[in-house]
């Protein structure tokens, strides 16, 4: 399909966007030290190269005091804006502009000195913020319009002021974290004094013509948070003031509901948006589990937005827009929304990067060198890894012959695509599909690969996998004591009732798959997760409605530690609540005895802290982990013949396709 809306130029004060598509902020790490801007520069550049309309930056503090952590990324001095020019010069150079977002995180600053509206500690940090004095929110709003003023100089070509995500302009907005009774607080008016002022001294120092882009939280989804009129009035003040373009956001880093992860239906927020549009004179952009160019084109079609902000989709695909715009929208490697290299590695203090694209943010580390080499390549096993390492030496000029012992490609990704919330996996795989045409690989599907068949290539990648674990317990081979592949795959229906084994990643997974209603529409997810009408409820949230669970599930583990503790910072919060609202009976600290059966049902015998139990049920799931396949690189090792070891045949920890991908690309590079 075409996308006349997406792709339609857009002028902005002095500058004229040449598409409607914006790079969403996203901290990555190397905005906080100086040595890493040049591969900052080479990152934006490669998203500038591959049509993005408007870049916009990690945020920069304003001031020291807002930083996210210690030494974090700030934007406070000329000489900080001279070392900015290597970024905006270099994204200039491929035709895109760029913004810089400036960001004070109040009480999420990870540090001793963080500072907020009031002194209410934040549920996501250990540190409680000291409340600002009346002359320090005064100087924190000058200090906003010097780092705009500062980013000018850098060159950037616009300036984005964060007021969402609950940092500190959202702290002062809301009464939830702003318990002032001076000029700055006490009412709603009050407390939207210090964005607006923020804006209005922006607006003074760059002049009436620089793009100012204002990030303004739509749906709090906190309790004590905006109501929808406040989001409004703030809105045309906000208009008054200067501001060129209203960036949307929704929700609170501390929020209890998701917002962009993988089970979020894609576009769940739109109709925010929408409402907002229809009551703002400036350009408004949509933003949140927005990622692919037809659901972007679908909403600026039907008048919801003029600008479309696709943040993770861009580490996914830095040329997204230019597929989309020569017709190869079949050939985007799309974000599945999964948020384990990007936002979990943020969390843990590393630099961000894709689970889908390993290249992203290491854009000078790993580099797919074209080869003039004819090295003849192999490639055995079609997962993750396998594909990952076919596709990547074939990019680089490389005779890549995959071999597929199945009939379809994507090994365990297959069964990831199953769970409920996962369905953008397919994606992934459609995207290496296409690759592999576009790339003339020569795949060899339904076919087992041994020494033989492999003693003409040059080199061999050995990506043969894992196999679930098999229950080591007497009784283990009842029929109804089965794999998690043979229920995601289909090949067996669970029953009613239904005991699984084993609670990492897998086994969360497998829970939420057998209670999930495949029914449930978006406004079923909304109401799930208590999303309402902030118009009517403050911040957005109501009750959550209870639902129905599919199958009564119990879940056990060995570990004594709390179920899913283990899961990504940033979504394993939010797989532990779908196990709570599905009713799923959590069982840490379990010891297996043995299963015995009858006609009517399987029951598993165990113990807990010394006490005996027995668990009757119609299946018996087991995710008790999985065993590497790598008996053909033995054999290849043994033969004398060079080999890579690759993703599960390498290591078989719990299902990683993150690393499994990185490997592959890693491996490929390097042959």
């Amino acid at each position: 399909m075409g996308y006349p809306h997406l792709l339609e130029p857009l002028a902005i004060g002095h500058l004229t966007l040449r598409n409607r598509v914006v790079m969403g902020s996203m901290h990555t790490g190397l905005e906080d030290f100086s040595w890493d801007l040049p591969k900052l520069a080479a990152y934006f550049a490669e998203r500038a190269a591959g049509g993005v309309g408007l870049i916009v930056t990690g945020g920069y503090a304003p001031t020291k005091r807002g930083w996210l952590k210690p030494l974090a990324s700030e934007l406070t001095n000329r000489l900080h804006a001279a070392r900015h020019v290597q970024i905006t010069d270099a994204v200039h150079e491929h035709g895109g502009a760029i913004a810089l977002q400036v960001l004070h995180a109040g009480r999420y600053g990870y540090h001793p000195l963080s500072q907020s509206a009031s002194a209410r500690k934040s549920p996501i940090t250990p540190f409680k913020p000291s409340a600002m004095t009346a002359k320090q929110v005064d100087h924190t709003a000058s200090a906003f319009a010097r780092s705009a003023a500062l980013a000018v100089k850098a060159g950037y070509d616009a300036v984005e002021v964060m007021g969402s995500e609950g940092y500190l302009i959202n702290q002062f907005l809301a009464a939830r974290t702003n318990d002032r009774t001076d000029a700055w607080g006490g009412s709603a008016t009050k407390r939207m004094r210090f964005p607006v002022e923020i804006v209005r001294r922006t607006r003074e120092l760059v002049g009436s013509d620089l793009p100012l882009v204002y990030r303004i939280s739509l749906l709090d989804l906190v309790q004590g948070g905006q109501t929808w009129q406040e989001v409004l009035e703030l809105a045309h003040l906000l208009e008054e003031a200067g501001v060129s373009v209203l960036n949307t956001g929704i929700g609170w880093h501390e929020a209890r509901v998701p917002t962009i992860i993988t089970q979020v239906p894609p576009g769940a927020w739109r109709q925010h948006t929408a409402r907002l549009k229809r009551e703002v004179s400036v350009p408004v952009c949509a933003s949140n589990r927005i990622n692919t160019p037809e659901l972007a084109e679908e909403i600026l079609a039907a008048g919801e937005a003029d600008l479309v902000s696709m943040a993770r989709p861009l580490l996914a695909d830095p040329e997204l827009v230019n597929k989309a715009a020569a017709g190869r929208s079949d050939e985007i490697n799309t974000c599945i929304a999964c948020n384990q290299a990007c936002l979990d590695h943020v969390f843990a203090n590393k630099h961000a990067s894709c689970l889908v694209n390993p290249r992203a943010c290491r854009e000078t580390t790993l580099v797919l060198t074209p080869t003039r080499s004819k090295k003849a390549v192999a490639v055995v096993g079609a997962g993750p890894a396998g594909l990952a390492a076919a596709v990547s030496a074939a990019e680089r000029g490389l005779a890549v012959t995959l071999f597929e012992a199945a009939p379809e490609l994507g090994g365990q990704f297959r069964l990831a695509m199953a769970v409920p919330g996962k369905e953008d996996f397919a994606e992934t795989l459609r995207y290496y599909t296409r690759r592999l045409e576009v790339l003339g690989v020569d795949v060899r599907r339904s076919t087992r690969a041994d020494v033989a068949a492999l003693a003409g290539f040059d080199e061999v990648v050995v990506c043969t996998g894992v196999t679930p674990r098999v229950l080591d317990l007497p009784g283990a081979d009842d029929p109804r004591v089965v794999s998690y592949a043979d229920g995601l795959a289909g090949r067996v229906v669970p029953g009613r009732r239904v005991a699984v084994i084993g609670a990492g990643g897998i086994g969360v997974d497998v829970s939420h798959w057998l209670t999930h209603d495949a029914s449930e529409t978006d406004e079923g997810w909304m109401a799930r997760w208590g999303v309402g009408d902030p118009a009517q409820h403050p911040g957005g949230l109501i009750e959550p409605v209870r639902r129905a669970p599919m199958r009564e599930v119990t879940l056990l583990q060995r570990k004594t530690t709390p179920i899913g503790i283990g899961l990504g910072k940033t979504s394993g919060w939010a797989h532990r609540a779908v196990l709570k609202q599905a009713g799923v009976t959590q069982v840490p600290g379990a010891t297996y005895d043995r299963i015995s059966g009858t006609s009517e049902s399987v029951t598993l015998h165990y113990a807990v802290a010394g006490t005996s139990h027995s668990l009757s049920v119609d299946h018996i799931v087991v995710c008790a982990g999985q065993e590497s396949v790598r008996g053909l690189y033995d054999d290849l090792v043994a033969a004398g013949h060079p080999a890579s070891l690759v993703g599960g045949a390498d290591v078989a920890a719990e299902l990683d396709a993150k690393r499994a991908i990185e490997q592959g690309t890693r491996v490929a590079a390097g042959l």
